[in-house]
C-alpha cells in the first residue's frame, strides 16, 4: 500500500514537469530546509558596529622613545644594555655595568610639578633657601625644585609611581654608550650648553640647555642643580658593586648625589663625579628626577589644561630687543640681578629697582638692586626697541586638547570624552588613527598637535598607534569601554580616583590636576599652556620679571616698639595687633 502512494506521487509530479514545459512559465516557490555551512562559508555582512578588540603585535619601544607622565612630566626611555661607569677617581674605578631598561624623567622635577603632589597631600613642602628663589612663585614653576630632603625626594617619586634612580641609572642616562665625559659628549662645558660656575649665577628653567642634552635626549644632566639617587653612598662601592643592575649599599651614613649646579667648577662638571650628603640635607641647588622602571597604563586625568601647539605664536616683523635676566646673586647687604640688553635698546625699571649700567665683555648690563634684601621680590622691567612702528601679534594660537579630550569653552579646561571607536562615512575623528584591528576598521588614539602620544603612551611603528610601554594594545585609551577600562587600566596616582561613569582619574579635592608640561607657562590671555613665548607690552618691547632674592633672615625691628603711632609709622615692616596691644612684624 505505501509503495502504491509513492509510485502516483512520482505520476503527479511527471505531469507537472510535463504542463509547465508546454506552456507559459509560472513561479514556484521552492522550500528548502538548508543544512549548516561550514564558518569559512558563512555570509558576512557589513555593519556599523565597532570591532571586537584584539591584541596585536608591538615593536616595543626604542631608546629615547617619550612619553607623558602622570606628574606632567616626560619620560624617555633607556633601554638595557651595558655601559662604562666611573672615571678612575677615588671613589669611582672604571668598571663595565649592565643595567635592564627604564624611563627617566626627561627634565629635573619643577616646582609646578612639585606642588601636584604637595596639593594632593603627598609631599611636604620644600624648605625656602637663603638665596634660591620661592618654589611658590609662578615666575620659578619651571625651575627645579630645590630645598627638598631625600627624603621628600623619595616620596615624591613615590607619589609619581616611581622611584629615585640608582647611581648607575643616572649615569648611564648622562653618559649614554660611549663612554663620555659629559651628557653631550667629550667638549670642554661652556656656558651656552649648560648653567655652571656662575654663568648665570641662579638656578635656570630645566629645558634652557636642550643643547647639552644626553645621548638619549635627556637634560640638565649636568649643571643647574645636583640630584639626589637612591643609593647609599659608600667611597669603597665600585671595587665590588654587581655587573648587573647595582643598587648600592644596604646601608649607610650618606645618600649620594649625582651631578652638578650653577655654582659648579669646570673641573667638577664631569658625569662620572660622585657626591654625597645625610639623609635630611638640602640646600639651594640640590633637586632630583625620577625613575620609572616599567610605567603601567594609568588611566587618564578627567580634566587636563588646553595648550597652545609648538610653534603657533608668531610675530608681524618687528624685531623685538633681545633681553634676558642674566643672574641673581647676594651681597653682603643687598639682593642683586643682572639684565643683559642691546646697546641700543631704552627700558624703563620701574619704581623698584635701582639700576646700574656699564659694559661687560661687550655685553650691555645692568646690575638692579631689589627694595629688599629680606625677603624675595619680583619686579616689572619693560625693555623697548625704538625703531619698532608695530606690535607683534600672536596669530594662529587656538587652544586644543590632546586626542581623546575637547575643550570646555566656559572652563578652559579639556575634558576627557572617548569615543565609541566607530569608523564613520568621514573617517576617524581629529586625534585617532584609522587601523586594521582582526580583519576590521577602527579607530584608535593617535598623537597630538605636537607630535607625542596622550598620557603614558608611546607610538609604536609596528602597532602603528600610540599604546603603553608594556605592549598592552587592548588599553582603551580614548575609547568608550567601560568593561575594558576596567580590566586594563592600572588606576590612579594618589589624591586621585577612578570615575567609572568617565572612565577617568578624578581629582578627590579641588581641581588639582596636571599643570603645564616643563618648558611651557600658562597665557592667561589665551587660557592655555603656551611654549617659552615672550611677555609683549606695546610696540617692539618686552617685559621682564626681574626677581631680587632673599639674602638673608628679617630683623625684627617690630617688637621693641611699645608706641602703636610709631609702629604704624613702620607700616612697610610691622603691623599694630590691636588685640595683644603689641607691635609685630609682618610676615612676607
Amino acid at each position: 500500500m505505501k509503495k502504491a502512494r509513492y509510485m502516483i506521487l512520482i505520476y503527479i509530479l511527471i505531469a507537472i514537469f510535463t504542463v509547465s514545459g508546454c506552456s507559459t512559465p509560472t513561479p514556484v516557490v521552492i522550500v528548502v530546509t538548508a543544512t549548516s555551512l561550514p564558518p569559512t562559508e558563512a555570509p558576512v555582512l557589513e555593519t556599523a558596529t565597532t570591532a571586537a578588540p584584539v591584541q596585536v603585535a608591538v615593536a616595543g619601544p626604542q631608546s629615547g622613545d617619550k612619553i607623558k607622565w602622570v606628574d606632567g612630566s616626560n619620560l624617555v626611555y633607556v633601554p638595557p644594555s651595558e655601559f662604562v661607569m666611573g672615571n678612575d677617581g677615588f671613589d669611582a674605578p672604571v668598571h663595565n655595568v649592565t643595567v635592564d631598561g627604564f624611563w627617566i624623567q626627561q627634565t629635573k622635577v619643577t616646582n609646578r610639578m612639585y606642588a601636584q603632589c604637595v596639593s594632593v597631600g603627598s609631599c611636604l613642602t620644600p624648605t625656602q633657601e637663603i638665596g634660591g628663589p620661592v618654589y611658590s612663585n609662578p615666575d620659578y614653576a619651571n625651575h627645579p625644585v630645590v630645598g627638598v630632603t631625600w627624603d621628600q625626594a623619595n616620596a615624591y617619586c613615590a607619589w609619581s609611581l616611581g622611584r629615585l634612580p640608582t647611581e648607575a641609572e643616572w649615569e648611564k642616562s648622562a653618559r649614554g654608550l660611549n663612554a663620555n665625559i659629559y651628557p653631550w659628549g667629550n667638549d670642554e662645558p661652556a656656558c651656552d650648553i649648560l648653567n655652571f660656575g656662575y654663568c648665570s649665577g641662579r638656578t635656570s628653567e630645566v629645558d634652557a640647555f636642550t643643547q647639552g642634552a644626553s645621548f638619549y635626549g635627556v637634560y640638565d644632566m649636568a649643571g643647574n642643580v645636583f640630584e639626589w639617587v637612591a643609593d647609599w653612598y659608600d667611597q669603597a662601592y665600585y671595587q665590588n658593586s654587581p655587573a648587573v643592575n647595582p643598587t648600592g649599599p644596604e646601608s649607610g651614613q650618606y645618600r649620594s648625589i649625582r651631578g652638578s649646579s650653577f655654582e659648579t667648577d669646570p673641573d667638577q662638571a664631569a658625569s662620572a663625579i660622585r657626591h654625597y650628603g645625610a639623609q635630611a640635607y638640602h640646600s639651594r641647588d640640590l633637586g632630583f628626577r625620577c625613575v620609572i622602571p616599567k610605567p603601567q597604563p594609568m588611566a587618564p586625568y578627567c580634566q587636563l589644561s588646553a595648550y597652545i601647539p609648538s610653534g603657533a605664536i608668531v610675530s608681524n616683523g618687528c624685531e623685538l630687543p633681545q633681553t634676558e635676566v642674566a643672574g641673581n646673586y647676594c651681597t653682603a647687604s643687598e639682593s642683586i640681578a643682572t639684565v643683559d640688553l642691546p646697546v641700543d635698546a631704552i627700558y624703563d625699571s620701574g619704581k623698584n629697582l635701582n639700576c646700574t649700567e656699564a659694559v661687560v665683555d661687550g655685553q650691555r648690563r645692568l646690575t638692579c638692586v631689589g627694595p629688599s634684601n629680606t625677603q624675595e621680590s619680583t619686579n616689572q622691567m619693560t625693555v623697548c626697541n625704538p625703531t619698532c612702528s608695530n606690535s607683534p601679534t600672536v596669530t594662529g594660537a587656538a587652544p586644543t586638547c590632546d586626542p581623546g579630550y575637547t575643550l570646555d569653552v566656559n572652563s578652559g579646561m579639556c575634558n576627557y570624552t572617548p569615543i565609541v571607536g566607530q569608523v564613520t562615512v568621514a573617517g576617524c575623528p581629529a586625534g585617532y588613527l584609522l587601523v586594521d584591528r582582526g580583519g576590521q576598521q577602527a579607530c584608535v588614539i593617535g598623537q597630538d598637535a605636537n607630535g607625542q602620544c596622550p598620557l603614558g603612551l608611546y607610538y609604536d611603528s609596528l602597532a602603528r598607534s600610540c599604546v603603553p610601554p608594556n605592549g598592552n594594545t587592548l588599553v582603551p585609551y580614548g575609547l568608550d569601554n567601560p568593561s575594558l577600562a576596567i580590566q586594563n587600566y592600572a588606576g590612579c596616582a594618589t589624591g586621585y580616583a577612578y570615575n567609572d561613569t568617565f572612565q577617568c582619574c578624578q581629582a578627590v579635592t579641588g581641581n588639582t590636576y596636571p599643570g603645564c608640561a616643563p618648558g611651557s607657562t600658562f597665557n592667561s590671555d589665551l587660557g592655555a599652556c603656551s611654549p617659552g613665548e615672550i611677555k609683549l607690552s606695546g610696540p617692539g618691547c618686552v617685559t621682564l620679571d626681574v626677581t631680587t632674592f632673599k639674602c638673608e633672615s628679617p630683623k625684627d625691628i617690630c617688637s621693641n616698639i611699645r608706641s602703636e603711632t610709631r609702629c604704624i609709622n613702620n607700616a612697610y615692616a610691622c603691623r599694630w595687633n590691636e588685640a595683644a596691644d603689641l607691635c609685630e612684624m609682618i610676615k612676607k
